[in-house]
């Protein structure tokens, strides 16, 4: 990771560009476009684009089933998908169940797991790590946030009871960017016998993540927002714990022996993963990985942490904007504009070819503790650059002449 890092650092100070300047023309979504929400969806470089057509085109084929070879050729991709996944956060092949995103990932944890009881959330948690734990009857309780947006761990110790079966935690908030000391809680949630599960969609695109350091036993992510394609994820999970869990889905290729009286089950992850699979979309997720890995997480972060800076340096020079969350938010701004809604500034921004989210982000419970109907946030990838930022700032005195 650190070679392939310095080496694509020097390579674009050789350049004398931007990391973003080298890389804006591999992805056709973001020409003559400023693009600032890829904490929703990243776009897709050419590589991932490619990737998918082939596994579309010649490569296709069915995968676990056929004994013709393209089948088995494509079963060996896709295993290979899987491995690479693993590879990439630092866990073992068997332990990476392939789901359809995020959100499936902890719902299947939140129904599978057979220790239902209390959970521990935080108040700034997405609705995707807080609507499964209700449906799935746990009672719940909600960390509160440090004064920067963080979320409190030392108040986690205090709340944290052998009550407690499990604690679910976004690795990075995708409102405030604020980053989670996730080996803390980790021992914090231990301590009193419970499990931890991750939620890092935000993380994994800018931050390297190894589950063995982290300590963690589960993490999520979805690839959509790794610069692959949707409709595909991840769940890992330690192996002990993804064995005492049962399926919560039925179909082909989970089974072990299927009779009209008893059915027995595949062992993890194979369980987990009833029907055919998003073989596509499992070629994508790969070389997304790849792509991301050539440039190196280091470099992406540093990248992110500087538009994140000259972004936050600007609009603080509009005394009408309030900035929410840490200094150092990991690759996302989020702010309000007094006396104008959210929505109303990314329809003027839009005008300006500045794309933005507007609204609550899926985080309604942080919007009510924040005291806000809703945010505007800027998030980057590693085709944002300056300039930008700047269209950003343009967009926004535009806004303030407006409602001024």
């Amino acid at each position: 990771m650190a070679i392939a890092s310095e080496r694509a650092l020097g390579r674009w100070e050789n350049e004398g560009g931007s990391l973003a300047r080298a890389l804006r023309d591999q992805f056709p979504g973001v020409r003559d476009w400023h693009y600032l929400d890829t904490a929703a969806t990243a776009q897709k470089p050419q590589a991932v684009i490619d990737a998918v057509s082939r596994a579309m085109g010649e490569d296709y084929a069915t995968v676990h089933r056929g004994v013709y070879a393209r089948s088995a050729n494509m079963t060996l991709a896709y295993e290979a998908a899987r491995r690479r996944v693993a590879e990439f956060i630092g866990g073992r092949e068997n332990d990476i169940v392939f789901v359809r995103g995020a959100t499936e990932a902890i719902n299947l944890v939140a129904q599978c797991y057979p220790e239902k009881g209390r959970v521990l959330l935080s108040q700034l948690e997405h609705h995707s790590n807080i609507v499964p734990w209700q449906l799935a009857g746990y009672d719940i309780d909600i960390c509160p946030l440090t004064a920067d947006g963080r979320i409190d761990l030392d108040a986690a110790e205090a709340m944290l009871t052998p009550e407690h079966r499990m604690v679910s935690f976004a690795h990075v908030s995708n409102v405030l960017g604020s980053v989670l000391d996730a080996k803390r809680a980790a021992a914090l949630a231990h301590k009193v016998g419970a499990k931890l599960l991750l939620d890092g969609c935000q993380a994994v695109p800018r931050l390297p993540v190894d589950v063995a350091g982290l300590d963690c036993d589960f993490y999520v992510f979805s690839a959509h927002k790794l610069y692959g394609p949707t409709g595909i994820g991840a769940l890992w999970g330690r192996q002990e714990l993804l064995d005492a869990m049962p399926p919560y889905q039925g179909g082909g290729s989970m089974i072990d022996r299927v009779t009209f009286e008893k059915t027995t089950y595949a062992p993890a992850p194979t369980r987990f993963e009833a029907g055919t699979p998003a073989i596509v979309e499992a070629m994508g997720l790969r070389a997304a990985i790849d792509y991301v890995d050539n440039i190196g997480l280091d470099a992406i972060h540093a990248h992110e942490t500087e538009l994140v800076r000259q972004t936050r340096d600007a609009l603080r020079s509009i005394n009408s904007i309030t900035l929410h969350g840490p200094e150092d938010a990991a690759g996302i701004v989020s702010f309000s504009m007094e006396g104008v809604h959210p929505h109303d500034i990314g329809t003027i921004l839009d005008e300006e070819g500045v794309a933005i989210r507007a609204g609550h982000h899926c985080a309604q419970p942080l919007m009510e503790y924040l005291g806000v109907p809703a945010t505007a946030r800027a998030s980057f990838g590693i085709y944002n650059d300056e300039s930008d930022v700047a269209a950003l700032v343009r967009g926004l005195e535009r806004v303030k002449r407006i409602f001024g």
